[in-house]
């Protein structure tokens, strides 16, 4: 039985989810619904830990959860480019990256293209389009020269 044919019956603990408790959630998202999460609930989890799970989710064109996964993505992606992330989350994100432009969708394409523009110019960072979802509600390819 696959992931997608199965039944999500909850996580243990939603505040530190098992990617497998992740991965069937994100396959039947009306189960438990994000409004009934933890608040800060994508903060949460856009870590190392959940990091591959969350982006073969938002690589998935059929996953119901995508949008909330790639946000997640674009969370993990701006932690990544801080002067003292760590040198796993650097090299991981640039995995990511070199993956979605090779193998990604038009909307994972933007998200690599907009991580290189953060990572070469970190001080393009602008909170509400990384944290709070504006590049995923907006999608747009961000400019080297400007926000």
């Amino acid at each position: 039985m696959s992931v997608r044919e199965s039944t999500f019956y909850g996580f243990a603990n939603p505040v530190d989810p098992r990617p497998e408790e992740l991965q069937a959630w994100a396959y039947h998202p009306e189960s438990v619904p994000l409004d009934a999460m933890p608040g800060d609930w994508d903060l949460l989890i856009a870590g190392d830990v959940l990091a591959p799970t969350l982006f073969e989710l938002a690589m998935d064109r059929q996953c119901p959860a995508r949008r909330f996964a790639l946000h997640c993505m674009h969370i993990y992606a701006a932690d990544g480019v801080r002067q003292n992330a760590s040198g796993l989350r650097k090299r991981r994100l640039k995995k990511f990256v070199e993956r979605a432009e090779e193998v990604g969708d038009e909307p994972m394409a933007i998200w690599a293209h907009n991580c290189r523009v953060l990572m070469s110019r970190p001080e393009t960072f602008d909170y509400s389009d990384w944290i709070e979802g504006g590049l995923v509600r907006h999608p747009r390819r961000l400019g080297m020269f400007r926000r």
